[in-house]
């Protein structure tokens, strides 16, 4: 039995330290489509029970029913379990590309940002290394809605494709439900991803990544969709949310 850094085999799994999203741990999204991409449905529910380790292969075990569990020793760390394909609704509208620079030109991160090391969204990620998706306000929106433009680099395609994996499209859809609410003034964390792929994102072209915050909140959990776009502005990925709000003090415990 092998084990692939960053990637799936029998049994194990490991994500390396390049897919961070606090600092200790991975990024929710890429996690989850590594998890997604495992099951083999076309959309799958992801749901995150503890911060997933960086470097660290964990098991992959059978849940009963058609879902799989994501192990790290004795601790469930993750549950991913099949959605009917076309259940997942793209409720974050398409913004035209030119809109969505310059949407990310207001990107709330660059004043102050808790994971500035964060895989897809970190401001202190080079290009090239980190996905660089700063979804800022769309200019003329209800203020609810956040876009950004992403060019996926050629170090996340498939090998002998010109197509990134499953995973870099999850990761994709993931900060920008965040940055779509108030996460600077009220701390939290992915606690549930739901999203079905259509076509894979092509390295080297534009993308536009949106995303909305939804009705109002429940208790703790607030509520986020988020939709990919290729260069011709057709849909090929989308998303639903569910983020934890945690205290100050178990904020930086948990990361």
């Amino acid at each position: 039995m092998t084990d692939i850094p960053g990637s799936t085999a029998p049994d194990k799994l490991t994500v390396d330290h390049r897919f961070n999203g606090p600092p200790r741990s991975a990024n929710g999204g890429h996690i989850a489509g590594l998890l997604a991409a495992r099951l083999g449905a076309p959309a799958a529910r992801v749901t995150l029970r503890k911060p997933p380790p960086l470097d660290t292969a964990m098991a992959v075990e059978p849940e009963d029913g058609p879902g799989l569990l994501l192990r790290n020793g004795d601790d469930t760390v993750a549950t991913v379990d099949p959605v009917p394909a076309g259940a997942v609704q793209a409720l974050a509208e398409r913004v035209p590309a030119p809109l969505a620079r310059e949407a990310s030109r207001g990107y709330r991160g660059f004043s102050g940002h808790p994971f500035p090391t964060c895989f897809v969204c970190g401001t202190d990620r080079e290009a090239g290394d980190g996905l660089r998706i700063f979804a800022g306000p769309v200019p003329g929106s209800d203020g609810g809605l956040v876009a950004a433009p992403w060019t996926p680099d050629p170090s996340l395609a498939v090998p002998g494709t010109r197509y990134a994996g499953t995973e870099a499209a999850w990761a994709a859809l993931d900060c920008p439900g965040g940055w779509s609410t108030d996460i600077l003034e009220r701390p939290m964390l992915l606690g549930r991803m739901t999203a079905e792929v259509l076509r894979p994102p092509q390295v080297g072209r534009e993308h536009v990544v949106t995303g909305r915050r939804l009705h109002a909140d429940d208790g703790r959990k607030v509520l986020t969709a988020t939709a990919l776009y290729d260069h011709e502005g057709a849909l090929i990925a989308a998303a639903t949310s569910i983020w934890i709000i945690v205290d100050t003090a178990a904020f930086s415990a948990a990361v």
